[in-house]
């Protein structure tokens, strides 16, 4: 069994870099919610170093709020903001010699999209636009994955470790009750039980289907480090691959 673990980088929250060797993909902040130019090139950097797959992290333009903050933009407003964040960073990467693997938006981008059939459409459009061997990585079973494969996008369906999941295989907001999971025990057995039974429980009790390809490790919490090292010594412990092939 094989599984890939991600982190979103280049946010600027400390520990990032000492992430970089318990992942084996970092999605990298493109500007809009995090991040500059030179950020962004020596994240690059940084990630070539460790070996790890790189991607995009494209975001609303929420500087103020950190991409967390709805917005009702126009689909082609969205594909062209996508494809500018997007091939900014690709051109960062090529420069280092490296390539862009995937795309995963950010904050409320990406749980927007998650239900959205027009915004996700958007993005998948763009993602192809600018290169059509990226990966689209989603909300498991989410409008994002179903957008992106009408494309003919490959996909990775990504789960949470340290979220809380609503009835409908959603997360549950940031700001509400369970939406985060501040237990490391708690977060290790909801993510085995993802990656290895495809489900999760819901904060009402339902089973809810997964499919796991990716699960997404918070770099932007006190104890990601340690967290990281613990899902790690569990992945082993289960004979879990972690790897982002």
């Amino acid at each position: 069994m094989k599984i890939d673990l991600n982190a979103d980088i280049g946010e600027g929250c400390p520990g990032e870099r000492e992430l970089l060797p318990l992942v084996t993909s970092v999605n990298i902040a493109c500007g809009f919610h995090a991040g500059d130019a030179s950020t962004m090139l020596q994240v690059v950097r940084q990630a070539l170093q460790a070996g790890v797959a790189i991607g995009a992290h494209p975001s609303f333009p929420d500087r103020e709020n950190f991409g967390r903050t709805a917005m009702q933009l126009p689909p082609e407003e969205v594909y062209a903001l996508v494809i500018y964040q997007v091939g900014a960073l690709k051109a960062l990467t090529e420069s280092a010699g490296g390539r862009l693997v995937h795309v995963k938006p950010h904050g409320m981008l990406y749980n927007q999209a998650a239900r959205d059939k027009a915004l996700a459409q958007a993005i998948a459009r763009a993602v192809k636009a600018v290169d059509p061997s990226l990966t689209l990585v989603g909300l498991a079973g989410s409008e994002s994955i179903r957008a992106a494969r009408m494309q003919g996008l490959m996909t990775r369906e990504e789960v949470f470790a340290d979220r809380g999941y609503q009835a409908d295989g959603t997360l549950v907001p940031r700001g509400q009750p369970g939406a985060l999971i501040e237990d490391v025990e708690m977060a290790i057995r909801q993510t085995l039980d993802m990656v290895q039974h495809g489900q999760v429980q819901s904060l009402t009790g339902e089973r809810v289907a997964v499919t796991a390809h990716t699960v997404c490790l918070h770099g932007d919490s006190p104890q990601a480090l340690s967290f990281a090292r613990q899902l790690r010594q569990a992945f082993s412990a289960h004979q879990i691959q972690v790897t982002s092939r």
